[in-house]
């Protein structure tokens, strides 16, 4: 059994040195962005020329179970902020000030909140655990990891948060923040953060389904469950930071990842402790922990390593040098006309707390062809907008997403094609007209975004992106549609309204918003309207 596992720490040890030799300089070299993206655009003959079949026996299971470690129960009795959900997704982002140090309930809410079990549902074949934020084919690959110095109530450690059994599991005890602090490149919210969560993707758990496009779902996927994080750190006054510059290996390492089939994809720092800055980290010795096989076998999508490999940053250098300014958007002249949003006021807006809309929040599957109103759609608008606290976004109001939309029916304004232009706060109108065929034909021939309300697409220049961010930056443009579709998600459903996150035939997204959209590519869907059945989806 010694033998095994020195083994297996000497085959850990070389599959991150060869990581570390894929990964050196590579994130500037932006054809492996474009490769990967134009090698999993959604067309409709390679849709049906390539048909896949579903191994229903070979399932993945939706936890990682690790065999031999003792769990730390999390509190049960979560804490209630009582903050209306459409406040606290458009809070202001926290200014530096006392120290904000999460407790273990409040850590407990946090990880319930973005990736707790929220509802169950019992069919035929078996049972789905739904959980707080959508996930990509309810598949709920992400998995979340704490890394903290003392906690009043938790010693220093790194730990995984188990949602099967609500409770944290410890990976290396003694404070491993430092070694977050040099992989981020003295990123200075994770210098100050009491405590960092660190979100992966564990890839067969999607690719099961979604194949080689799973890359893309790492990071939609990450920004529904970040979006929701966000929102009740914001209600708590809990500082939350989302940085996407880090030494990928030195992150894979702490948390004794497998890097052909986990990754760290996201950190976010959390809270605030000046006075308690982190010393130098203990060595972080190769971990040989067991867990449960996935299912019985996987599948390997090499371009899915390909790109990770490709957009990962090898050093502190080319982590400072990676992060800053975002490219800078500058809007042309309106050429149709321009709508101003009429959000509902703060008086006016619905007052159920973040943590009841979270609980109730679903994915809606039909939609009854039923309007918005304009009032609706704006404070939608609104409030998914806001800014966000990003290391990839200066400032924070800075976006790399544009979002598009075909209005189906609302109150107000006239059917038809409009960009959203946030310098304007308004929607400009792009070609009049009834597109519900259209829209259904876009997403995937589904009948969801032809019957909803309004369908919103999320799309990029990538060019520019590439440019700026080398490949890395398409983790960061996938990331933040996630993030403002997953505050769309909860902006609808503080309302009583629905919505889905969908996919889409690439190509012809763009060429039915150009020439507005010419050259610009798709990060995501998301269908908003007035549910027609009510049920507990993804």
């Amino acid at each position: 059994m010694r033998a095994r596992k020195w083994w297996r720490k000497c085959r850990r040890r070389e599959e991150e040195r060869e990581y570390m030799r894929r990964a050196v300089m590579a994130n500037r070299d932006i054809q492996a962005a474009w490769d990967y993206h134009d090698g999993t655009k959604h067309a409709y003959e390679r849709l049906y020329a390539e048909p896949h079949y579903l191994d229903w026996e070979n399932q993945p299971l939706p936890f990682k179970v690790y065999q031999n470690l003792e769990p730390i129960p999390l509190p049960r009795d979560l804490l209630s902020s009582g903050v209306p959900a459409l406040t606290a997704l458009s809070a202001p982002i926290a200014s530096a000030g006392a120290s904000v140090v999460p407790t273990l309930p409040m850590l407990a809410s946090l990880l319930y909140f973005s990736a707790g079990i929220t509802k169950r549902k019992t069919y035929p074949g078996g049972e789905i655990l739904f959980r707080a934020a959508a996930c990509t084919g309810a598949l709920y690959h992400i998995e979340l990891y704490l890394v903290c110095g003392d906690l009043p109530d938790l010693e220093a450690g790194v730990y995984h948060f188990a949602p099967g059994d609500f409770a944290l599991r410890r990976l290396r005890q003694g404070d491993y923040r430092g070694t977050l602090v040099q992989a981020t490149g003295g990123e200075p919210s994770v210098a100050a953060a009491p405590v960092t969560m660190i979100c992966t993707s564990t890839f067969w758990r999607n690719a099961w389904k979604y194949r080689a496009r799973t890359y893309r779902h790492c990071f939609w996927d990450t920004g529904t469950i970040v979006a929701n994080l966000l929102a009740v750190s914001a209600a708590h006054q809990v500082p939350a930071r989302i940085v996407m510059g880090f030494v990928d290996a030195t992150v894979n390492h702490l948390l004794g990842l497998d890097v052909e089939r986990e990754v760290a994809v996201a950190l976010v720092a959390l809270g605030r402790a000046p006075d308690n800055p982190p010393g130098p980290p203990p060595a972080a010795e190769p971990l040989v922990l067991e867990t449960v096989p996935l299912s019985n076998k996987e599948v390997d999508y090499p371009a899915i390593r390909a790109m990770h490999a490709a957009s990962s940053l090898a050093d502190e250098a080319e982590v400072a040098a990676w992060r800053g300014r975002t490219p800078a958007h500058v809007w042309p002249d309106p050429i149709g006309k321009v709508v101003p949003l009429q959000p509902l006021s703060e008086g006016e807006v619905a007052t159920d707390s973040i943590e009841q809309v979270i609980l109730r929040r679903g994915s809606t599957r039909r939609f009854a062809r039923e309007s918005l109103s304009f009032s609706q759609l704006s404070t939608m608008l609104q409030r998914a907008t806001g800014a966000i606290s990003a290391d990839f976004l200066e400032p924070p109001e800075a976006r790399v997403n544009d979002l598009y939309l075909i209005v189906n029916a609302v109150e107000g304004i006239s059917s038809g094609a409009y960009v959203y232009r946030p310098d304007r706060q308004a929607l400009e109108l792009l070609r009049q007209g009834s597109f519900r065929r259209e829209a259904g034909h876009l997403g995937l021939m589904q009948d969801i975004p032809a019957d909803a309300s309004v369908d919103v697409f999320f799309l990029t220049d990538l060019r520019s992106i590439l440019q700026r961010f080398g490949n890395r930056g398409y983790r960061a443009a996938q990331l933040e549609a996630g993030l403002i579709g997953g505050r769309l998600y909860l902006a609808a459903y503080a309302q009583r309204l629905g919505a889905s996150g969908l996919t889409f035939f690439d190509d012809d997204v763009t060429h039915f918003f150009s020439p507005h959209a010419a050259d610009k590519s798709v990060m995501f869907l998301v269908a908003l309207g007035k549910s027609a059945k009510r049920r507990a989806e993804s």
